[in-house]
């Protein structure tokens, strides 16, 4: 019996007769609804027909996480007053609950995006609703793009929603060709917003690490909440294990703690979504719960401010979840949980004037995350680059040269982009392209069910508790009782019934180790890495890793790393899960890595020529080279340069003053005189570092070319300007008493500095290049009396005051009362009575 009355409160209701308008003019839409509107469940009734307006038609809606869409298929059958599998049913990740007389269909973006793949038309499909499409998970928006490849081209009748809880929705809008944007008003309460951050500061969070002491005060704030308000508490976490640790201190408390997020049992999830039976509740949640769930019952939201979000750095091959700070967008819809059924609060931790440094809304996943599923599926649908797909953001370019990469490397594409059977076949398994790579070459070397049973482990990461080596982690799940167990074994029956009993290498033996080192090498050949001493190893990519001290896997000889982060300040990663392989399995794996050849590098000082055969950066073997190719010595030699910098030349005084001259040169007059900064030197070796630097063969070589020599060879002898070097820039310049002094061209202005007494006479300013050069008048005894770069203002005016100073110090030198009178002098006045 349908629930009329529950479908009749809900708001969206008011908004069905635009969005039905919009349908049928344009056959796309946007939807606009705060969470707990309905869009969810009513929206996909009423288009299907199920509530008695219009025709019946088949709606799939896609949901960005398991746990939403078996909510929302049980959800709406309960409307219906029937039990999912009947009209309504949903299809997840190793879970299908559909009947003959399904109508509406639930399903996760990712089964949404194989289903498309294997049937681009969506036969008997009339409309497909992209749920919580703001919170721009990848799936999502690939599932976007490519329904609009199909509408555009094979079913304009297909009918698309766009369907999001904020009021962000102009992105959209455009990306579905203007589409119409339908809002729907939510009924909200007012929130009472209060500031709780910790009394002492907390360490930032960094990879995957929460500062225990944030943890401790969350929990400290959730009891306060429970003291200060009425109604059910729902507290925002990061993950799992925050979950975890917060519950435990939440211990005794007068409420029934729930743990809600991805992994929590069926169970659970359905007691929470179901609200409370009679005490208050504190429900422990992940992100999951700001839009795609409704909580019944709550009145009080306790933020800890943080989310979960993928990170990949490319150049490690390392990608994970990382912690950050949540946006706004996050923070308001998760205050908005307390207002869904009366005036709420939520208990923000952290300050108020950090609220305005918040990032307003996610990064969005295809700008962060690592790309190679998605550089698949594209590949699959026939667009390897994405160039042509209906992006909100495109694909960074690194991020899509890093995957293609791999996706090359495993087979799954050839050499031009193109997908290859293999491929195919990789996509369709529903899994990361690695993992789908180790299934599927994993089965032939160790055997079907335990590729599988390896794969389905490293698919979802086992509990801390499993510790940090997967060959235990294995055995753990195979006799565990827990959830994760019971998940792990569901996704063991899919992967090997994906592999059908026909696979190849089904009856292979060895051990359990063994199998287990081999696929995960397999899935992250990168990764695996040879022991350095000490807990440390040194991976394919060229990263550092370390174990934990108590890890048994410290005296390993090498590792298949499965699981690892880098914290930000921190030079290697931490092994968080990895299996004991030996160096024949590493090869087998990361044989595609695997290069032997000369090597001729500047290493520590001096030229190190090596014959070396590698795994990436994991050296096999080694021995000295005596007669290395004279060109790789070459490019070792220039190498040093750039490293430790052109002093590694006989530079003299004259010919760093050569030097000089012609960068004053440069900058003055520009071409064709040369540009000789470091960078400019370093880029033309060849110009004027040979023959000698062919010839050199160490870094004391090096030393015995005379710099000064080297750079006449870029003198614009072929203009005819070399000959003017002396008369444009000279090394020095006559002065009036006849001496020639050194003019020094390190500064903005050349300097000339000279005796003042030998300057009597000289009305003007010398200049070179059309310069006036800085003239440092010198006393007597050699030092500053005077600095100008104009003489004629000098004598006129700044000379009276320099004599008044100086010839009572010097008595014995001239110090006429007009300079210009007298001539100019090295010598002391008796010495010029003689002369």
């Amino acid at each position: 019996m349908i629930r009329t009355e529950a479908l009749d409160r809900l708001p969206v209701r008011t908004a069905v007769p635009a969005l039905r308008r919009a349908l049928d003019d344009r056959g796309v839409a946007v939807l606009c609804a705060p969470p707990g509107t309905g869009k969810t469940t009513l929206v996909p009734l009423v288009l299907a027909g199920l509530t008695g307006e219009g025709p019946v038609r088949r709606v799939v809606v896609a949901e960005p996480r398991r746990i939403a869409a078996r909510a929302a298929a049980r959800r709406m059958a309960w409307l219906l007053g029937e039990q999912p599998g009947g009209r309504i049913g949903f299809t997840v990740r190793g879970e299908r609950v559909v009947g003959r007389d399904t109508v509406v269909e639930v399903v996760t973006t990712g089964v949404l995006l194989q289903r498309l793949q294997r049937d681009q038309e969506l036969a008997g499909v009339d409309v497909v609703i992209i749920d919580e499409c703001h919170e721009r998970h990848l799936d999502a928006d690939t599932v976007a793009a490519f329904l609009l490849d199909v509408r555009e081209a094979i079913r304009p009748d297909l009918r698309l929603v766009a369907a999001s809880a904020t009021t962000d929705s102009e992105g959209w809008a455009r990306l579905l060709g203007d589409a119409p944007v339908v809002e729907a008003e939510g009924v909200s309460y007012p929130v009472e917003v209060l500031w709780a951050p910790p009394a002492r500061p907390v360490k930032p969070p960094h990879g995957m690490r929460v500062d225990p002491a944030l943890l401790t005060h969350v929990a400290a704030t959730v009891r306060r909440a429970l003291g200060e308000r009425e109604g059910d508490v729902l507290c925002f976490l990061p993950g799992v294990g925050e979950i975890g640790r917060v519950a435990g201190q939440l211990a005794g408390v007068d409420a029934e703690v729930l743990q809600v997020h991805g992994r929590a049992p069926a169970a659970v999830q359905d007691a929470v979504l179901a609200g409370s039976s009679g005490g208050r509740r504190v429900v422990l949640a992940t992100s999951v719960a700001e839009s795609s769930l409704t909580v019944p019952g709550v009145r009080v939201v306790v933020d800890s401010g943080l989310a979960r979000e993928p990170r990949t750095d490319h150049a490690r091959g390392l990608s994970a979840l990382t912690t950050v700070r949540a946006s706004r967008a996050a923070g308001r819809q998760r205050a908005g949980r307390a207002g869904r059924e009366a005036p709420g609060a939520v208990y923000r931790c952290w300050d108020q004037a950090e609220d305005g440094r918040l990032a307003r809304f996610p990064s969005p996943e295809i700008k962060v995350a690592d790309l190679a599923a998605f550089a698949l599926q594209a590949a699959c649908w026939g667009d390897p680059d994405a160039s042509s797909l209906a992006l909100l953001d495109p694909p960074p370019a690194g991020a899509m040269g890093a995957a293609r990469e791999v996706l090359e490397a495993i087979g799954a594409v050839d050499g031009g982009g193109q997908v290859t059977e293999r491929g195919v076949r990789m996509s369709r398994l529903g899994l990361h392209p690695r993992l789908a790579r180790a299934l599927l070459d994993g089965a032939r070397e160790a055997g079907a069910r335990r590729a599988a049973e390896v794969v389905a482990l490293l698919s979802e990461e086992p509990p801390r508790e499993y510790g940090d080596d997967l060959a235990a982690a294995l055995r753990t799940a195979r006799r565990g009782q827990d959830g994760y167990a019971a998940r792990w074994k569901q996704e063991v029956r899919r992967l090997s019934s994906s592999l059908g009993s026909g696979s190849p290498g089904t009856g292979k033996g060895g051990s359990d180790d063994a199998a287990v080192g081999l696929v995960a090498a397999l899935a992250f050949p990168e990764r695996v890495a040879r022991a350095r001493g000490d807990g440390a190893f040194l991976m394919a990519s060229g990263t550092g890793a370390e174990l934990r001290d108590a890890s048994r896997l410290r005296s390993a000889p090498w590792l298949a790393v499965a699981v690892a982060d880098r914290p930000s300040h921190a030079a290697s990663a931490r092994v968080r899960l990895a299996a004991l392989i030996d160096e024949s399995t590493a090869l087998l794996a990361a044989g595609h890595l695997r290069v032997r050849g000369e090597e001729v590098r500047w290493v520590d000082g001096e030229v190190v020529a090596r014959a070396v055969d590698r795994l990436g950066a994991v050296e096999l073997a080694v021995r000295p080279l005596k007669q290395p190719d004279p060109e790789l010595v070459r490019g070792a030699l220039v190498e040093g340069l750039r490293r430790e910098g052109l002093g590694l030349l006989r530079w003299t005084r004259d010919s760093e003053q050569f030097r000089l001259r012609l960068a004053f040169l440069y900058r003055v007059l520009g071409a064709p005189w040369p540009d000789v900064s470091d960078e400019a030197l370093l880029a033309e070796t060849g110009a004027w570092l040979e023959p000698e630097l062919s010839r050199a063969r160490r870094r004391a070589d090096l030393g015995r070319i005379d710099a000064g020599q080297a750079l006449r060879r870029l003198l614009p002898w072929a203009t005819g300007e070399a000959v003017r070097l002396d008369e444009l820039a000279p090394e020095r310049i006559e002065v009036p008493s006849g001496s020639r002094i050194r003019v020094e061209y390190g500064g903005e202005q050349p300097v000339l500095a000279v005796k003042l007494q030998e300057l009597f006479g000289l009305a003007e300013t010398p200049r070179v290049a059309g310069v006036p050069v800085l003239v440092h008048l010198l006393s007597p005894a050699g030092r500053p009396a005077a600095v100008t770069a104009d003489l004629a203002s000098f004598w006129r005016d700044g000379y009276k005051a320099v004599r008044a100073e100086l010839r009572g110090r010097y008595p014995k030198h001239p110090w006429p009362e007009d300079p210009a009178t007298v001539p100019a002098t090295r010598f002391t006045s008796a010495r010029l009575k003689r002369s």
